[in-house]
């Protein structure tokens, strides 16, 4: 699961990317410095997991992660194939999620492509490319299905029916994910086509460091142009997170950003966000050799979980023996849950919660 940073060039996305996954992607004071499409495997911060050290200590601790892909920047035209436009396309199609930078600070020293800030502007000159290349898309399909359609066939009358409420959505500006559909008509006709717009998506507002905890006009703008996307906002100081990555020690680093009024990093709440955005969620092993959080999608079964471990184990699934998160912190260890009867035995038909702690039996 891919989560892809896109934005109009130069407005911190390879900045953010370095910060996020500490590989250092070329950075520069001039649009399209990044060609090429970066991935970073990130760690997902999770204060659940330093507990669930603390209690056990393993002998190594593995976290949950995210893939992050820094995608080259985009301009007026891309839909036509302008500046990198195809080959960013075909990069943020291949991702599961949007990380939408935008600039929302004022320095004369980095250049702006548009030659001003504005970040609702740019906002919308993203969206009006990425809409037209999936009205493109919706036109080429309804072309198809329209034969189908015309002949009598019933599903094909449906698709073609949900097909033109996207096209009437898209040439009034609106995103996919923002157009009124039913639940049958975006399972069974729309999400299979895989428009770029309707990707979920998280605005991040990249302030100067005076901005970080409190936002500013630029920031509350795109707030209200959003606020019809149920999409979330996240502000963060990009360049000042960068900063603070460089630092050696943990101890300045936390001294850096109380400085600022931060408790924790806001890359932090970045990266939460974006394993959101994606529907994940956590579940953990815990024992001496190793504590681990494992990655699965929201709503995901024990058999299934247990297939993120390895295949074998869901084939050969017999049970789970789960316990609860807060349980184990409350009783203190495995042998304790079990003692007080706080230990839960679930089938194949168990939908895994998130911060379950698990263990599974199985049989191949």
């Amino acid at each position: 699961m891919k989560a892809g940073i896109v934005g109009l060039p130069n407005v911190g996305k390879s900045t953010l990317f370095n910060c996020l996954s500490n590989a250092k992607a070329q950075s520069a004071n001039f649009p399209f410095c990044t060609i090429e499409p970066n991935i970073g495997v990130v760690n997902v911060p999770d204060a659940r997991l330093v507990k669930l050290e603390e209690l056990v200590k393993p002998e190594r601790v593995l976290p949950a992660t995210v893939e992050i892909v820094d995608i080259a920047g985009l301009v007026k035209g891309a839909s036509k194939g302008e500046g990198l436009g195809n080959q960013f396309l075909g990069n943020i199609r291949e991702t599961d999620a949007i990380l939408h930078v935008l600039r929302c600070f004022d320095n004369d020293n980095i250049v702006h492509v548009d030659g001003s800030v504005d970040p609702v502007r740019d906002k919308e000159t993203i969206d009006i490319e990425l809409q037209l290349k999936d009205y493109d898309t919706v036109e080429k399909r309804i072309e198809k299905v329209f034969r189908a359609a015309r002949t009598g066939n019933k599903e094909a009358q449906k698709e073609l029916q949900a097909l033109e409420k996207v096209k009437a959505g898209l040439a009034s500006g609106i995103s996919v994910r923002a157009i009124e559909l039913t639940e049958e008509e975006r399972l069974e006709y729309i999400n299979n086509v895989q428009f770029i717009t309707d990707k979920p998506v998280l605005y991040v507002c990249n302030v100067d460091e005076g901005a970080a905890v409190t936002g500013n006009n630029y920031v509350d703008k795109v707030k209200a142009a959003v606020a019809n996307e149920k999409a979330e906002v996240i502000v963060l100081a990009v360049g000042t997170e960068a900063d603070i990555t460089e630092l050696d020690s943990f101890e300045e680093r936390q001294m850096f950003l109380e400085d600022l009024g931060l408790s924790e990093p806001g890359s932090a709440k970045l990266i939460r966000g974006a394993y959101k955005l994606l529907k994940l969620q956590t579940y953990f092993t815990a024992g001496v050799k190793e504590v681990r959080a494992w990655t699965i999608p929201v709503g995901a079964t024990a058999p299934q979980a247990a297939g993120v471990i390895h295949s074998d184990f869901e084939k050969g699934f017999i049970r789970a023996e789960v316990i609860k998160y807060n349980d184990y912190v409350t009783y203190g260890s495995e042998s304790k849950v079990r003692e007080a009867g706080k230990l839960g035995v679930e089938g194949k038909e168990y939908i895994v919660q998130d911060g379950d702690v698990m263990h599974f039996r199985f049989n191949v």
